[in-house]
């Protein structure tokens, strides 16, 4: 079995919103499917690292969900920036089960692990945001990040941690982001949101911390190998 990580899939299946505008998107679903196919096989876990869909309603994003679901493999998803489906955790878990999504579970306030390592994460936030608002959900993510480390390292587990945005980018620095990752010495981080020309500005060291942008079109539309694993249970 085998763990693998993409994000910003920004799926338009429920949306009529597809990302073909954009340079390199051309196609982007089908060439998705296809190098997923190749490298994924049922027995393996897929980190979905935010912006999954462009639907903004849990009922606009079923074909979306439908499209993950039937993929290969057992897949974790987190939030990211557009995903405006995103609802409560009770909701989206009633939503993935009455819809027989099975292959599909959230990162939200948890962690997963196997006897070995735990995929422990969170959105994240932005940087330049001053604002008391700004702040105060800066607090609240590296509140749920470090509540999911703790889980995975309360059980005796190594986490690795998947964000949607990078705690890390060009010359700035999400330092509470940072601070939690350094006080239980994280080193390996997965993140998207960065797309296009910014991808040239992503910082891949910070402090001993690995970082890894896994933005679909950063990674060619393709599943990112992280570690051999076993079957992942919510903690």
């Amino acid at each position: 079995m085998n763990l693998f990580t993409i994000s910003d899939l920004h799926l338009p299946l429920g949306a009529n919103k597809p990302m073909d505008i954009f340079g390199g998107w051309d196609n982007y679903v089908e060439r998705l499917e296809k190098n997923w196919k190749k490298l994924v096989n049922d027995d393996d876990t897929v980190v979905i690292g935010g912006d999954i869909s462009w639907a903004i309603s849990l009922a606009q994003a079923k074909p979306d969900f439908e499209f993950i679901n039937n993929l290969p493999g057992q897949k974790i998803i987190l939030k990211g920036n557009h995903d405006f489906w995103w609802s409560t955790a009770n909701k989206i878990n009633e939503f993935l089960t009455q819809n027989k999504f099975d292959t599909i579970k959230i990162l939200h306030n948890n962690c997963y692990s196997d006897e070995s390592i735990a995929i422990c994460g969170t959105r994240g936030w932005i940087y330049d945001g001053t604002g008391e608002r700004d702040q105060k959900v800066i607090l609240r993510e590296a509140s749920r990040l470090e509540t999911s480390i703790k889980m995975a390292i309360d059980s005796g587990v190594q986490p690795i941690v998947f964000l949607h945005y990078p705690p890390v980018f060009a010359e700035s620095v999400c330092q509470e982001i940072v601070d939690v990752l350094k006080k239980y010495n994280i080193n390996q981080v997965y993140y998207g949101h960065i797309h296009g020309k910014g991808i040239y500005s992503i910082v891949n060291e910070f402090e001993g911390i690995k970082l890894k942008l896994v933005s679909a079109d950063g990674v060619d539309f393709t599943p990112v190998y992280v570690s051999a694993c076993n079957k992942f249970e919510k903690i």
